[in-house]
């Protein structure tokens, strides 16, 4: 069918984008879901989204996400079905935080802290700022201490201080694991201003990487696992912008 060109918002990429039968012998045949259509699954399938409220998340018609969700469920079954090859990729989408919604009950943020900055360093941040928002506003804000407690259980730090949302910069596979684990939205990858990181959080157009790591070790490291580094060496990150996947 013919495919819409219309950039859709995405709020996060997939965390797996190849899937293959374990007890398949042969290279098979191959299945491509495009980002926007995992979105759909994500947002209808996994989050309990109806139709039109995962339009409105993707900024396009509800015809559009009909469409999408239709060729995307078909596309799972015959995965299931046929056991072929899924590979998750390509679209014309972009990376995009969804905004905060009026009426939305008060909202804890925290973002990883350091001289006003987003810190660098997930498992050595020595500070939080955390937020406290409602209907994409602002209410209050308060710096908290760290204390020394190291990687392993900042997560439970976070959960306790009734954290819901975090925003930090690179960040390694088992932090991110924990977090998963305590509830608490991960967004990486992000950098500058910790308040203006925030405001464009609230206001749906956070720059951030969801694939962001410490650059200097595999995805299985965590932050933190070595003594011998200093904080300023887990940097290179990128943020989600559309350029790469040709939508401006």
């Amino acid at each position: 069918m013919p495919r819409n060109s219309k950039c859709k918002c995405v709020g996060s990429l997939p965390r797996f984008s190849s899937f293959v039968p374990a007890d398949r012998r042969d290279e098979g045949h191959q299945l491509r879901l495009s980002v926007e259509e995992f979105e759909t699954i994500r947002l209808i399938d996994y989050e309990g989204l109806n139709q039109e409220l995962c339009a409105e998340r993707m900024g396009v018609g509800r015809g559009t996400v009909q469409a999408l969700y239709a060729e995307a469920r078909k596309k799972t079954a015959r995965f299931l079905v046929e056991g072929a090859r899924l590979e998750i990729s390509g679209g014309t989408y972009r990376l995009e935080a969804p905004a905060a919604k009026k009426g939305e009950a008060i909202m804890k943020l925290a973002v990883t802290y350091e001289n006003g900055q987003v810190f660098q360093h997930f498992g050595h941040t020595e500070q939080f700022k955390v937020y406290e928002t409602e209907d994409g506003k602002i209410l209050s804000s308060r710096i908290v201490d760290t204390n020394g407690t190291g990687h392993g259980a900042l997560a439970g730090f976070l959960k306790e201080l009734g954290v819901e949302v975090l925003i930090c910069g690179n960040i390694g596979g088992g932090a991110r694991n924990a977090l998963a684990e305590a509830g608490i939205r991960l967004f990486p990858g992000a950098a500058g201003e910790a308040d203006a990181q925030v405001e464009a959080f609230l206001s749906g157009s956070l720059s951030y990487d969801p694939d962001a790591m410490c650059s200097h070790h595999g995805a299985d490291h965590q932050c933190g696992d070595h003594e011998g580094h200093g904080h300023g060496e887990c940097g290179g990150h990128g943020h989600g912008e559309c350029g790469s996947h040709g939508c401006h």
